[in-house]
């Protein structure tokens, strides 16, 4: 089997592991681009991505270009004769870049192509309550996520998995995908074919902050989806009002019950040990919350911090 040279386009967690399995197989890393250090943080601190972290204690070359049209950039890429990119987590390429290196440039996406292109595949598919997902291989074109496909796998997605869970095992399969894609254009045994065409696709937008709150007149299990299809980021919210202060409280894990009620959705009931808030057709009980301005904690610890419950509420 042929070694190919490739250059690794990639900046979160997610891309590491990808690239880790790259630099371990026969297959040589002949290059590494992610995003440029940023400052972060109350003080400010430089902060590397987690694939700049990786290239330098292993010795690859990084690249952090601020312009991907960079001249000077892509005369260095040029010069490494990569033989394919490989791309995971990375931002929009130009076409002058992804049609550089003669085998072409592909993506992992943690999705079955074509559902759920976008930004956040992971998390609409837990709030959309689906029973299976998985990863894809394809190369990519000038419109986002709809290259020819090259190789998908599939995994199930137990009833009360988060999106960070499912995150982490969609990580390593991922990885093996990438290695056996690059295997398969090695041997020429990868046939690409053009992704379906579907009337009503479904898509992960980005999710922004307005997203995540919680709609309290949704059914119960709809509910329970939204909130672990957002944990542990960037977590679902609602607001609480304890006596005249409104704050918002994340909801990280918890369960539900259908049951049938005169109640109006979004209503509060609390003991010393748990809570329920009502929906449109059962209830929803927290196990793990976060108070504004407070740490991530059990429902049983969260209310040991108040003496009655008659003056909290969900506002």
């Amino acid at each position: 089997m042929k070694s190919l040279k490739v250059i690794f386009f990639g900046t979160p967690e997610f891309a590491k592991t990808s690239l880790e399995a790259i630099h371990q197989s026969h297959h040589e890393v002949v290059g590494v681009v992610t995003v440029a250090d940023k400052a972060s943080g109350r003080g400010q601190k430089i902060h590397q991505s987690a694939i700049k972290v990786f290239a330098v204690e292993n010795n690859l070359p990084v690249f952090q270009p601020e312009k991907l049209r960079d001249p000077e950039f892509l005369e260095k890429i040029k010069k490494l004769n990569a033989d394919v990119f490989v791309v995971v987590a990375f931002r929009m390429m130009p076409k002058i870049l992804f049609e550089m290196p003669e085998m072409g440039t592909f993506n992992l996406h943690a999705s079955l192509l074509p559902d759920y292109r976008g930004a956040a595949p992971i998390n609409y598919a837990v709030i959309n309550g689906e029973k299976k997902t998985g990863a894809t291989t394809f190369f990519i074109n000038e419109k986002i996520d709809e290259g020819n496909i090259l190789l998908q796998k599939e995994i199930e997605i137990s009833p009360e998995e988060n999106a960070g869970e499912l995150h982490d095992r969609l990580m390593e399969m991922g990885a093996e995908l990438v290695v056996e894609t690059l295997d398969g254009l090695s041997e020429n045994s990868i046939q690409e074919k053009p992704q379906p065409t579907v009337e009503h696709p479904k898509n992960a937008f980005k999710i922004f902050k307005e997203d995540t709150r919680i709609q309290w007149n949704q059914n119960a299990e709809t509910v329970h989806n939204f909130i672990r299809g957002m944990s542990p980021y960037p977590a679902a919210f609602t607001t609480i009002k304890i006596g005249e202060d409104e704050k918002f409280l994340k909801i990280y894990k918890g369960k539900f019950e259908n049951i049938a009620h005169d109640k109006t959705p979004g209503t509060l009931e609390i003991d010393k040990h748990q809570f329920k808030i009502f929906t449109k057709d059962g209830f929803y009980f927290p196990e793990e919350v976060q108070l504004e301005g407070k740490k991530r904690m059990s429902v049983k610890d969260f209310l040991n911090g108040f003496q009655h419950f008659d003056h909290i509420s969900i506002g």
